[in-house]
């Protein structure tokens, strides 16, 4: 079946089968492999994405039901030459260890911060209560999440524009 969704920004048209996943279709479709794939129970939550804005663990939703939705991954999040303040945060307050859980949470916070710009430490231990962290106390992502709601977009790093590997296929 055909679906057709934009991808960061990207409308993108492809054939899959009914029952591919959507971490399948972003990683192994588009290439985009900043979405992890983790527990294939939806209980860790490395596999977090935007649907229309919203967290969505793509591990359990089909390619098919995002057909006409916007879909954003970590390769997302930067604007252009500038990181989003969330990953801005997760360096400034060393909220990453091995990184596997790092774009799930990133996506969370990038959806907690879109609703509540100011949230407090509770908002955010419940915001970010369905993604695992094997290597973390989550003090240090509890305090890169605030620093990004303390730090709006204008504050955003420098970084260098996306290889052609990290941008969409066509």
């Amino acid at each position: 079946m055909q679906v057709t969704m934009t991808v960061n920004g990207t409308e993108v048209t492809r054939d899959v089968e009914p029952r591919l996943l959507l971490v399948h279709y972003l990683r192994e479709t588009l290439g985009l492999t900043g979405t992890h794939w983790g527990c294939d129970t939806s209980n860790c939550g490395t596999c977090v994405v935007l649907v229309d804005g919203e967290p969505v663990k793509s591990c359990t939703q089909l390619a098919a039901m995002t057909d006409g939705h916007d879909v954003r991954t970590v390769e997302g999040l930067a604007d252009g030459q500038r990181l989003d303040p969330v990953q801005q945060g997760f360096m400034e307050e060393h909220g990453l260890q091995c990184g596997f859980c790092t774009p799930g949470m990133m996506l969370t916070a990038r959806a907690l911060l879109d609703r509540n710009p100011d949230p407090d430490e509770q908002e955010i231990r419940e915001a970010i209560s369905g993604q695992i962290c094997r290597c973390t106390g989550y003090a240090t992502i509890v305090r890169s999440i605030r620093w990004a709601a303390e730090h709006p977009a204008e504050h955003g790093a420098n970084v260098v524009a996306p290889t052609e590997a990290e941008e969409v296929p066509a």
